[in-house]
């Protein structure tokens, strides 16, 4: 069942990445044998989220290269605050977020550099959920 509690959804949300380097591509049309983890179709063309491995092998273009931390907690797309206070605490610690939010979980694409800090940020925030009054 979809969380929708915000005090729930942080205290276990339980950030992971998965140590890959993902990429921000943009693309006319889809290229043929790209496997993108996100699509985002905009009037000036369309954005791929890719490994950095597959974007290397199409001849992709990409200056920002991000680690994809998810946080693993079924989250309702309607929920309210947790993008916010995910951002938020990254943010509070100079680190950029970029949030997708699937079906099932929503997934922060942070620097690579800082994908250590970026889980020690969500972790801390994620215990101080845990404690707070309910």
């Amino acid at each position: 069942m979809a969380e929708r509690d915000l005090g729930v959804l942080l205290s276990s949300m339980a950030a992971h990445c998965d140590g890959l380097e993902w990429v921000f591509c943009m693309v006319d049309a889809l290229p043929s044998g790209v496997e993108p983890a996100v699509v985002v179709r905009e009037d000036e063309g369309i954005t791929v989220v890719v490994t950095r491995t597959q974007a290397d092998e199409l001849g992709l273009a990409y200056d920002y290269v991000a680690a994809r931390l998810t946080l693993r907690v079924h989250s309702a797309l309607d929920a309210v605050g947790l993008t916010a206070a995910v951002s938020g605490a990254l943010a509070s610690a100079g680190i950029s977020a970029n949030v997708v939010a699937g079906f099932f979980h929503d997934h922060v694409y942070v620097p690579f550099v800082r994908r250590d800090e970026a889980l020690a940020v969500l972790s801390s925030l994620s215990s101080q959920a845990a404690r707070a009054p309910r």
